[in-house]
């Protein structure tokens, strides 16, 4: 009898630290996922409903470095992703927005829209199928130190473009412009369908004062120096990107010019 119920002691003994490790396993995993994404780990993330699809982006920039402001104007392709449409919803984030019309060739027409300080919400000149691309023109000053809005977990600043030191008065900074744009704040200063979802080609127009170097996504097709001391650089991406990895530098920079397999591979550092 005795042996009996030793041997039920050790069994149930053997069962309950079973027990107890399973229980302290799963909660530690629970923790971890906890952890590392910050939420639940059964939370469904869907993606950006696919209304309009981007197709081709156009910017002409220039820079009030004295306000640190960015004078924009953008040419937005885009065409209905299935559906027929006659809206469109672009992010723009804390900017002044001064025309929003239909481009068709060189005319414009004014469209109806409204704004809420982070979205753009327009009324097209029809209705639009899934086949047929239109144009947005709009006009728009972007103002990033002035915009209030937190970023994301991984990255917790949201201004998009950046002026370091755009006075000069520092003499220990160089004067730069430059953007970043993830997790969604490019559409500080562009306006756009701002989601890692979407892709567009690009061209961007910088006019900047004459002694700054740029630099953009893709090619450097083009430079015009301007009456007034200023210098426009026209950078073309003819690959499909999201509106995140759109991308501006200026600086006072030199460029190391380097390749790797027949692939250009340069540097743009400060000078000294």
């Amino acid at each position: 009898m005795k042996a009996i119920f030793t041997a039920y002691k050790k069994f149930v003994m053997k069962n309950l630290l079973i027990f107890i490790i399973s229980i302290v396993s799963i909660y530690t995993v629970k923790a971890q996922e906890k952890e590392t994404t910050g939420a639940p780990a059964n939370i469904y993330r869907q993606a950006y409903p696919k209304t309009n699809e981007l197709v081709h982006t156009k910017l002409q920039v220039k820079f009030d470095f004295s306000k640190a402001w960015m004078y924009g104007k953008a040419w937005i392709t885009l065409q209905p992703h299935f559906y027929a449409t006659d809206i469109l919803t672009l992010d723009a984030k804390g900017m002044d927005i001064k025309e929003v019309a239909i481009a068709k060739g060189n005319t414009t027409t004014a469209l109806k829209y409204t704004y809420d300080s982070t979205q753009l919400f327009i009324k097209l000149d029809k209705v639009y199928s899934a086949k047929e691309k239109y144009t947005i023109y709009i006009s728009y000053v972007s103002r990033p130190n002035d915009l209030k809005s937190a970023g994301s977990a991984a990255i917790t600043d949201s201004k998009g473009l950046y002026f370091i030191n755009p006075a000069g008065t520092d003499t220990d900074k160089p004067t730069q412009i430059w953007t970043q744009g993830e997790t969604e704040a490019n559409s500080v200063w562009m306006p756009t369908i701002d989601k890692p979802n979407k892709k567009s080609t690009e061209e961007i127009y910088m006019t900047v004062p004459a002694k700054y170097v740029t630099l953009s996504n893709g090619l450097l097709i083009s430079q015009q120096k301007n009456a007034d001391g200023t210098r426009t650089d026209d950078w073309k991406m003819e690959m499909p990107h999201a509106p995140h990895l759109f991308f501006m530098g200026v600086g006072d920079f030199a460029i190391v010019k380097d390749q790797y397999k027949n692939r250009e591979v340069n540097y743009y550092v400060e000078k000294k």
